[in-house]
């Protein structure tokens, strides 16, 4: 697994670059038997764990990590399979044992108390990974849930797309578009946004850049396989999830997972708090980051922000315009 990790020292954002192999960012990786130990995380900052959704990879937080560093020591994975990260065959892409890689990468770093952030598929890995620190045999906690439109039981769109190309004729499709990669990339990518005039140059080139590395697109085939076991075992783990503070962020015209399942969604969760990103659709952090990262700045410092005391409802649900 590979991730790139920033604080206070962090380089500015016109220094960043894309994310990529070269960034300024300091780049590291870890097997399943072999994790370096990252000696500089400051005691005083509860770290901040970025979880990309399906066929992004680090490169989704270059414009929220420089912005965060002054707060917080900031990890951003590239899942196994994913980004520039090792393709390993057989290996368990549920959502369950992503979350358990997760740990297991929190865990060999020595961070046992942190917040985790999961947007879209990573958003319901997040939710997995802190029902695993809630067993009584763990010792590990996620202090604060951040779950940007994250994959949930509640939105139908999801509920038949990707299990759909999971089935064997969505598999035959799918694999048949990869050979016109780019046009197709470029449109499904272009949907996520609510406003296509604010897609910046270089965004996607950057998503397309972990092509270089073959077998990127088994890995979303072997996550859309299990979609709906998943799915169902996500459910049956809300109750769970009672006692953590969680920031729900939305755009408000996401068709890749419907801003309408986050109200049934938010009744497993009595500390949390919606923003709504008018205008907006799957990919706030990319679409508006500006907003976004005030938004989730001040959720992670508590200046006024009036999450983790009340039950979400329609008066809690603050637009960010």
């Amino acid at each position: 697994m590979r991730y790139l990790r920033t604080e206070s020292n962090a380089p500015s954002l016109a220094d960043a670059g894309n994310g990529e192999p070269g960034s300024s960012f300091p780049t590291n990786s870890f097997s399943s038997d072999s994790f370096p130990t990252n000696s500089s995380i400051s005691p005083e900052k509860t770290p901040l764990i970025l979880l990309h959704g399906l066929l992004g990879y680090s490169f989704s937080w270059r414009h929220a990590m420089p912005s965060l560093a002054p707060y917080t020591t900031v990890y951003a994975l590239d899942m196994m399979g994913a980004g520039f990260s090792d393709r390993v065959s057989g290996l368990d892409h549920s959502m369950r044992g992503t979350a358990r890689r997760v740990l297991q990468f929190a865990e060999r770093l020595g961070i046992t108390s942190f917040d985790l952030l999961g947007t879209s598929h990573g958003g319901a890995v997040a939710m997995m990974a802190a029902a695993e620190c809630l067993q009584p045999q763990s010792r590990m906690q996620v202090r604060q849930l951040i779950l940007v439109a994250p994959v949930n039981p509640y939105s139908a769109h999801g509920r038949r797309l990707a299990p759909f190309v999971g089935s064997p004729l969505g598999t035959m499709l799918f694999r048949h578009t990869v050979a016109h990669v780019r046009p197709v990339f470029a449109y499904a990518h272009a949907r996520m946004y609510g406003d296509r005039s604010r897609i910046l140059p270089g965004t996607l080139e950057g998503y397309l850049a972990p092509l270089a590395k073959p077998r990127l697109f088994e890995h979303a085939l072997s996550i859309v396989r299990t979609w709906t076991e998943d799915l169902r075992e996500l459910e049956a783990t809300l109750p769970k999830l009672a006692s953590v503070p969680t920031l729900f962020m939305w755009g408000s015209k996401d068709t890749a997972v419907f801003p309408s399942s986050a109200e049934p969604l938010a009744k497993f969760f009595p500390h949390s708090n919606l923003i709504i990103f008018p205008g907006v659709g799957h990919l706030p952090y990319e679409e508006t980051p500006q907003e976004f990262n005030a938004a989730l700045i001040d959720f992670l410092t508590d200046n006024n922000f009036p999450a983790c005391n009340s039950r979400m409802n329609r008066d809690s649900v603050l637009n960010c315009d």
